[in-house]
């Protein structure tokens, strides 16, 4: 039977004055050179990244394409690294990209399900049109995997065989980008039925930090990871859709904060270098429970944003009402208030970081602090880094 991560309890919700319910999690913030920053919960526990890991699986693709002289526009590798919503403007996208390079959504092997949009799905459903794969919420990522397949003359039809030269090479990015040996991912099979990795909450925040600060890669993959960014600050609708948290948080945080979430409660932020401070920060955080309900990945995402001064729900109403991290709890006709939820997690601010009105402190180099999860977790045993429940 497999072990249970040790997750913390990070937020809850009250009525009438108790506590209702508790909801565990786990977090780590890990900058570009490796040093982990802050975390609470089984940073070594290995979890599946689900879909917070596509901006690291499009990476495969780029490289290729710049091999090739061939141009993706910012767009494009936006929806491939998207969960998008299925609206109009998604699915035309989709169209358009598979008619330009000749494939079709005959070809897309991620399923088919109704618009995640609501308005999209009622407007297709009064149409008297069924959804396609292109409304699938998956059918960005899939389209980069057969673009890839075609470009290095492997077959469509099993593109997502672990085996597949495309899965290869996006297992050996993944695991580079985490600062891990291939062999050290766990694959599993996501719900669109592409491979997925599992890894360590504190690796996959390195891959994250190193997605936006790439400092020290190869020269491709360094303009792979920009290319990444770049799209989805520039195109944070494509990325997920009307209401969703990375849309929202991303239009907010205008290029300050890249952000992908995943199913079963998942969460991936970015900090490019130059918003804290001269190095990259990645963080993640993963709700036990998978927060079906969608609300507590994004109120602890904004927690942690708001303790390092990048968000204040004053300056964001919209992002405030629909993610907190501060929710209020209503009856059903939404005119009383009956609870509230709220995050129990205190995050430090790193040490190296400058403090919100004072003045900046020297980074130190990449060679000091942690370099690995296991240095990291040493240091933590013996109380000289992470926050209360670590």
């Amino acid at each position: 039977m497999p072990e249970v991560p040790a997750y913390v309890p990070a937020y809850v919700f009250t009525r009438g004055g108790l506590v209702e319910s508790v909801h565990h999690a786990g977090f780590a913030m890990v900058d570009a050179c490796g040093r982990l920053l802050a975390a609470a919960g089984p940073v070594a526990a290995a979890v599946f990244m689900r879909s917070s890991a596509k901006p690291l699986q499009v990476l495969p693709l780029l490289v290729e394409a710049q091999r090739r002289g061939a141009a993706l526009e910012d767009e494009a590798i936006a929806i491939m690294v998207a969960s998008h919503s299925g609206t109009p403007r998604h699915v035309e996208l989709l169209a358009r990209m598979h008619q330009r390079w000749g494939l079709g959504p005959e070809l897309l092997q991620c399923g088919v399900h109704p618009p995640l949009d609501r308005a999209s799905a009622q407007a297709l459903q009064d149409a008297g049109q069924e959804p396609t794969p292109f409304h699938h919420n998956c059918s960005g990522k899939h389209t980069g995997f057969l673009l890839l397949a075609r470009w290095l003359h492997a077959p469509l039809e099993t593109y997502l065989d672990p085996e597949h030269p495309v899965q290869q090479r996006v297992r050996q990015v993944v695991a580079h980008m985490a600062g891990l040996p291939a062999q050290a991912l766990v694959v599993g099979t996501d719900g669109c039925s592409a491979p997925n990795f599992a890894l360590p909450l504190y690796h996959a925040a390195w891959a994250w930090a190193r997605l936006v600060d790439p400092r020290g890669l190869d020269p491709d993959l360094q303009q792979a990871a920009s290319q990444v960014v770049r799209a989805m600050v520039r195109h944070p609708f494509l990325v997920a859709g009307p209401g969703r948290f990375d849309t929202l948080v991303m239009e907010a945080m205008a290029g300050r904060v890249v952000a992908k979430g995943g199913a079963e409660g998942y969460q991936a932020l970015g900090i490019p270098p130059g918003v804290l401070g001269p190095v990259g920060v990645g963080i993640v955080l993963k709700v036990a429970d998978g927060d079906r309900r969608r609300r507590v990945a994004g109120a602890l995402a904004l927690h942690i944003l708001q303790a390092l001064g990048l968000y204040r729900p004053e300056a964001h109403p919209d992002l405030a009402q629909a993610f907190g991290p501060r929710l209020p709890v209503f009856n059903v006709r939404g005119d009383v208030q009956v609870g509230e939820g709220y995050p129990l997690w205190s995050v430090p601010r790193p040490q190296w970081l400058p403090a919100p009105d004072g003045p900046a402190r020297q980074t130190p180099g990449c060679s000091e602090g942690p370099r690995s999860e296991a240095e990291a977790a040493e240091r933590r045993s013996t109380g000289e880094s992470g926050p209360d429940g670590g």
